[in-house]
């Protein structure tokens, strides 16, 4: 039997939340919504999550303040985390990569994108591979200039 990823929906808006936790739970997950950010730290301190998903734009404390301290949670230091909004600039995206997110996806977004991504970062994880695309980016550049550098 295999185990179902639990995954941690974070949003301010109910209506986001909950078509997040129904898309991934009909793809076979276990999933849960904090609709706020206050919610999702009082869950991550007693439950573990094999992804969460965060909203950049909430009130009170925002998606990135709250990765970072969901990152200081022991237990939760490893999990990977992928934020979600419909407001973001290229330094939203940059900035929240750069913190160390898995995945970056934009609203709207279609339901088949938004599961695959998902699922995909949760593999990786899995699988123990980095799920952050600017670590990719950075070993693929080393080994491109590596190539450049012995070329010349």
């Amino acid at each position: 039997m295999t185990v179902k990823p639990i995954i941690l929906v974070v949003d301010d808006q109910m209506a986001v939340a909950l078509m997040m936790v129904f898309l991934l739970t009909r793809a076979g997950c276990e999933a849960e919504a904090a609709l706020s950010a206050e919610k999702a730290l009082r869950l991550a301190q007693t439950e573990t999550f094999d992804l969460i998903t965060l909203d950049v734009d909430m009130p009170g404390i925002n998606g990135f303040e709250l990765f970072q301290r969901l990152k200081q949670i022991p237990h939760l230091e490893e999990t990977p985390i992928v934020f979600v909004s419909g407001n973001a600039t290229i330094e939203d995206q940059q900035h929240g990569l750069g913190l160390g997110a898995a995945d970056f996806i934009e609203k709207p977004f279609g339901a088949s994108e938004f599961v695959s991504r998902v699922l995909s970062c949760i593999k990786s994880a899995q699988a123990g591979h980095k799920t952050n695309p600017l670590d990719v980016l950075d070993e693929s550049a080393d080994a491109d200039m590596k190539g450049f550098c012995k070329a010349t």
